[in-house]
């Protein structure tokens, strides 16, 4: 199956050799919205098997580029339906939110003229195929516009302009005008959800059930049991009404719960969701948050409501009827408020993740969970005493959830640390925390550490013992990261690889080609440009600019290596970890070439003396993704990553380029096949 994938995408390969063909195909429409304001749609659907990046990816978003006109103004940011599938890459150790079909860009703009005129514009953005092979595409708009016309229709009906990817633009009759539509239709949505969200819904949903039960053996909640069941046994002698105020009162706390998850997600929605997780503001808050729960949990203090809310709702539960049973289910709401908040809280943020429906999803799975043992023992009320007494071991489970509080609390702080580049959360940094942290859990677990209202340990009970020996060896599992060890299994959690200080794997691989002293690509012409942030992996030497490595090139009379790549090209790190790495691959790169790594979607923008116009469009390309990107589709006609050319020092193709192999020695054939081409040259 893989071999079959892999020549699939070779043969779209080959296809898109000598052809620049967009892999996402946009249509346009304008919505009238009043006399000046009006909504701009762009549609954007890939071809088969392709899938393109959201706004809200971390690696390579798509960007919207509006240019300036005194004409209109934008109104609002641009708004992207539905949400996207979100997946953790360890390839590429970030989370990526892509779409493999169509997606809705929304726009409000506000007329400030009668007269006509363009807006005019363009969309930045990754497009990947099956397999993996990505190329970066810009889509380019100018969507004609005449406000007289439009406010001269006599159904006063939205104007509805469609564009195709060849930029034809046609006005929609009356009828069509009619039925246009600011966002997608219900089925559409359905659709979509669907594929891209319902995996993640699924998972939300299990996540929030477990820690609806994880909530209830917290020493605030489990007592609650047999102190609020006992309120139904005054029915026993009309066993259908107490069975009925048990089911009511199971659907309460669910309504209860629910309902906090429905007005987070009306009152925050999805702006302020994308805020909370990409700003160091709410992420710094959310780390202190956990810390402060985590220490109510080790006995610091309690989280308590008011007296009086609780008071009061507890005399509206003493009415019979449906109230009573209503009221009960929000006493236990608020007393266990001190175990179920910091829970809560996690789900909640767990949930901000740009979907209104998120938060329901967590908190009717918290609250389903929550609420099965109070309604089953409601309805059974005689199997309560089947039931373990409530002793130390509830506050034991409160002790073990404030470690986790801690640990989980960290990531909020680290996400605010890669952003920022703050630098006080490095892999090591983070690894040590959550070494100590899980390691003094593992002592408690054995008795060896007490909180404030821990009960004395006589002997450790076998379940005990057991999760004891499960956090010793997950300490045991992440020391080596301290030392550059990849540690696959917790590449969600943890800082990227390259910001590990002191990486063994790095160190051995410069003492191994420092003892070589034919590897002379170890010591370069120059500083390389943009080293400051640009890296080659497993401690290869090279540059980042062409010019600069063409130039090394012709000094050290060396062949060219050209490595078309990108930060979130997955294919481009899968080359490197299985191919590049293998000793064949590395001692070849390191000995017999200069290395030049060009990133085709670095963001980074130039000084307007390295500003080039492209052949190609016409434009000026200002960043270094822009120049590089123009250079690999002008001079070999590809857009595709990864991408590998040799040259000589003239700079003339030495072999045929190649593109994603897996191959090691297909890799090395390539290379070899370069070297001898070389020779010959300078031989004659």
């Amino acid at each position: 199956m893989k071999t079959f994938i892999f020549l699939l995408g070779l043969l779209v390969y080959f296809y898109s050799y000598g052809q620049i063909k967009q892999r996402i195909n946009w249509n346009i429409e304008v919505v009238k919205k009043s006399d000046n304001e009006y909504t701009l749609l762009f549609k954007a659907k890939p071809d088969k098997d392709w899938h393109f990046y959201s706004i809200n990816d971390k690696l390579n978003p798509l960007i919207f580029n509006f240019k300036k006109n005194e004409k209109y103004s934008l109104k609002g940011k641009i708004q992207e339906s539905p949400k996207a599938k979100t997946e953790y890459d360890e390839i590429m150790e970030s989370e990526r939110s892509y779409f493999e079909k169509e997606a809705t860009y929304s726009q409000s703009i506000v007329i400030k003229s009668d007269q006509p005129f363009n807006i005019e514009g363009s969309i930045e953005y990754q497009a990947c195929f099956l397999d993996g092979m990505c190329v970066m595409e810009e889509y380019d708009f100018n969507i004609p516009f005449q406000p007289e016309s439009v406010k001269n229709q006599a159904n006063d009906s939205a104007l509805a302009l469609k564009k195709d990817s060849s930029n034809n633009i046609s006005q929609a009759n009356n009828d069509s005008i009619s039925k246009s539509i600011i966002s997608p239709s219900i089925n559409e949505v359905s659709e979509s959800k669907s594929s891209n969200g319902k995996g993640s819904l699924w998972w939300l949903f299990i996540f929030s059930f477990l820690a609806g039960l994880a909530a209830i053996l917290t020493p605030c909640v489990f007592p609650m049991i047999p102190m609020t069941v006992s309120f139904f046994m005054h029915n026993d002698n009309n066993k259908r009404k107490a069975k009925f105020q048990a089911i009511v009162y199971g659907i309460s706390i669910i309504l209860i719960y629910t309902i906090i998850g429905t007005i987070v997600a009306i009152t925050l929605g999805a702006n302020f969701a994308n805020f909370l997780s990409t700003h160091w503001l709410p992420n710094i808050f959310f780390f202190l948050i956990f810390v402060v729960f985590a220490a109510s949990f080790f006995g610091m203090f309690e989280l308590v409501l008011p007296s009086w809310m609780i008071s009061k709702v507890d005399q509206k539960a003493e009415k019979g009827g449906v109230l009573g049973p209503f009221f009960m289910a929000f006493t236990l709401v608020l007393v266990s408020f001190s175990c179920t908040g910091p829970i809560v809280g996690a789900i909640l943020v767990k949930s901000a993740g740009g979907e209104v429906v998120e938060p329901i999803i967590g908190m009717l799975g918290f609250s389903l969970a929550f609420a099965l043992p109070f309604t089953f023992f409601a309805f059974f009320p005689s199997l309560l005493k089947n039931l373990p007494k409530s002793g130390g071991w509830l506050n034991s489970v409160k002790v073990v959830l404030g470690f986790l509080e801690l640990a989980l609390g960290l990531k909020f702080l680290s996400v605010a640390d890669q952003t920022y580049h703050w630098g006080i959360l490095d892999r090591e940094v983070y690894l040590a925390f959550w070494i100590v942290i899980f390691g003094l859990m593992g002592f408690y677990l054995l008795g060896k550490l007490k909180f404030p209202h821990d009960s004395e340990v006589k002997h450790i009970s076998v379940p005990r013992l057991i999760f004891a020996i499960i956090t010793f060896a997950f300490v045991v599992y992440m020391i080596p990261g301290l030392w550059g060890a990849p540690l696959k299994a917790l590449s969600g959690y943890l800082p990227p690889q390259s910001t590990l200080d002191f990486d063994i794997n790095n160190i051995v691989r410069e003492n191994n080609y420092s003892s070589n002293p034919i590897s002379s690509n170890k010591d370069l012409c120059e500083k390389p440009k943009y080293a400051e942030f640009l890296h080659l992996p497993h401690g290869l030497k090279g540059y980042f600019d062409y010019e600069q490595a063409l130039k090394c090139a012709k000094e050290q009379n060396k062949p060219l290596f050209i490595d078309f790549t990108g930060h979130g090209c997955v294919n481009c790190r899968e080359m490197e970890a299985n191919v590049w790495s293998h000793p064949e691959v590395l001692k070849r790169l390191k000995e017999n070439f200069i290395i030049v790594a060009l990133y085709v979607d670095d963001k980074t923008e130039l000084p307007e003396n390295e500003w080039i116009v492209s052949k190609v469009d016409g434009k000026i390309k200002k960043s270094i993704g822009k120049k590089y990107a123009d250079f690999q589709i002008s001079r070999f006609k590809v857009n595709a990553q990864p991408y590998y050319v040799l040259l000589d020092e003239n700079g003339e193709l030495l072999v045929e380029p190649k593109a994603y192999d897996l191959n090691v020695d297909n890799f090395i054939q390539f290379l070899d096949k370069g070297m001898e081409e070389f020779h010959k040259r300078k031989a004659n």
